[in-house]
């Protein structure tokens, strides 16, 4: 799963400071139910156009890995989080408002890569899609659907 989210209003101070960011990619995996299997990584950069400048980081999870990117003088972030494992998308856009005081939240849920959890779900999906392809191919060239 792939939570996109892009946070706007969000307090200016926040998401100017490198400890806030660090804090923030420190204590989320645990409030979210993921494991941390690194220490936060937190870059500042300096843009030529200010308005540009920010503070970016990631941490990884045994289940992937959460990245922020913000831009404290537009009151706006974006943030990452990609997991393999199912987790409450609510609850996790619930914290992000909290945490960054954000005015209003845009978010995406992407389904990756979960049909090939285990083997029979994996084989079911690739027939699937193997059969959508057959429908799609000339008439006179069906193609060979295989069933291995």
């Amino acid at each position: 799963m792939h939570l996109a989210i892009d946070g706007y209003g969000g307090n200016s101070n926040k998401l100017d400071n490198e400890d806030s960011i660090y804090g923030f990619l420190d204590a989320y995996p645990e409030k979210i139910g993921m494991t941390k299997i690194s220490t936060p990584h937190v870059y500042r950069h300096e843009a030529i156009d200010t308005i540009d400048s920010g503070v970016s980081g990631f941490v990884l999870i045994a289940e992937s890995h959460v990245s922020i990117h913000t831009f404290p003088n537009r009151k706006y972030v974006n943030i990452d989080v990609f997991s393999c494992k199912d987790f409450d998308l609510k609850k996790a856009v619930i914290e992000l408002k909290k945490m960054f005081k954000l005015d209003r939240v845009r978010a995406w849920a992407l389904d990756r890569g979960l049909e090939y959890s285990d083997i029979a779900t994996a084989k079911q999906e690739v027939n699937f899609e193997r059969s959508r392809l057959i429908e799609d191919a000339p008439r006179e060239d069906p193609g060979t659907l295989i069933d291995n």
